[in-house]
């Protein structure tokens, strides 16, 4: 059966009209109803300064819905590094592994949004010696042993609970960050294939083992609805908000994304990039993918309501999930 993942990010446009403490409480149940019913991971973002709201400190976040949850991974993906204290960002990072049981993975992305690093004091010429150091920098960090660091002597503890540290991906887009992530990561999340290859490339020179190729991304966020029409007209302006948003700041920063930009929701939908299936619909595009595909949920996407949010999600592990097992189990 697919994995199924969800996802949170926590933008409230102006169109959301649900209090922020009760969309961060409907997200930490939705984390821990999703466990109990099949849902093996989360994965939480991070960007600052957003008109919407989006979540600044995914850490925090993250070990709210550790102490709900026992199995759950959780995925930092990204975790903008270099706007972050090395030490600081260890500890933390060890305080959550030990909360969570290893159970949390950052994704260490450089970033690319210069408001972001101004709001800290920095500019995004950082990023490269940064990035370059920080995973030799954590793996150190994380030995707990002193050792120096510039013109700092460091020591941090306690250790992690994970054994002999927790697991360290790095995500980028370019040559640079596929040769790092070989050299210093325990795995590649790329913007695409091509870049993934030229990972693997980097880690056959290093005599490292290959990996095989890209893992499969989800290519849908999915929604599933008895009368999938009438539901995406109420999801549609926040679904529309979330993806502009990444279309405009990638844009901005004239990087690639994901993200496009839809002049309506009709265009939005006709796209594919969110979907709204029936039960039966999504029992048969999971047929269709491979173990390694997940099926993406994001519930409060764009500032879902919560109520229309858990509509899908209860829908989805009443009619969709006991289908899959039996078949999985066949």
């Amino acid at each position: 059966m697919a994995d199924v993942m969800l996802r949170f990010d926590m933008r409230q446009p102006d169109i959301c009209t649900t209090s922020r403490a009760d969309m961060y409480q409907a997200a930490i149940e939705q984390c821990a109803w999703g466990e109990q019913n099949g849902f093996r991971s989360v994965h939480l973002s991070e960007h600052h300064g957003s008109e919407d709201g989006y979540c600044p400190s995914p850490l925090v976040f993250a070990a709210a819905i550790a102490a709900r949850t026992t199995a759950m991974r959780m995925f930092i993906s990204a975790l903008i590094a270099p706007l972050h204290d090395p030490v600081q960002l260890a500890e933390d990072l060890t305080v959550l592994d030990i909360i969570s049981r290893g159970r949390v993975i950052p994704v260490l992305s450089g970033g690319y949004r210069e408001e972001e690093f101004a709001a800290v004091g920095k500019s995004l010429t950082v990023r490269k010696d940064y990035m370059d150091s920080i995973g030799p920098f954590l793996q150190q960090a994380w030995s707990g042993e002193t050792f120096q660091h510039g013109d700092r002597t460091v020591t941090i503890t306690p250790r992690p609970h994970s054994e002999p540290r927790p697991m360290l991906l790095m995500g980028g887009s370019s040559k640079p960050a596929a040769r790092r992530a070989a050299k210093h990561a325990d795995f590649f999340i790329p913007s695409g294939p091509e870049i993934f290859e030229y990972y693997r490339e980097e880690l056959q020179k290093l005599g490292k083992p290959d990996p095989g190729p890209m893992p499969a991304a989800p290519s849908t966020v999915t929604f599933v609805a008895e009368e999938p029409d009438a539901y995406w007209e109420q999801i549609a302006p926040h679904v529309l908000h979330e993806t502009n948003i990444y279309a405009r700041w990638a844009e901005q920063a004239q990087v690639f994304s994901p993200y496009q930009h839809y002049d309506n929701t009709d265009e939005l939908r006709a796209s594919g990039a969110y979907k709204v299936y029936t039960p039966a619909e999504l029992i048969e595009a999971a047929r269709g993918m491979v173990r390694e595909q997940p099926i993406q949920f994001h519930p409060l996407c764009g500032g879902i309501n919560p109520e229309l949010a858990w509509q899908s999600l209860h829908l989805f592990a009443e009619q969709v999930l006991p289908v899959l097992h039996e078949e999985e189990l066949a």
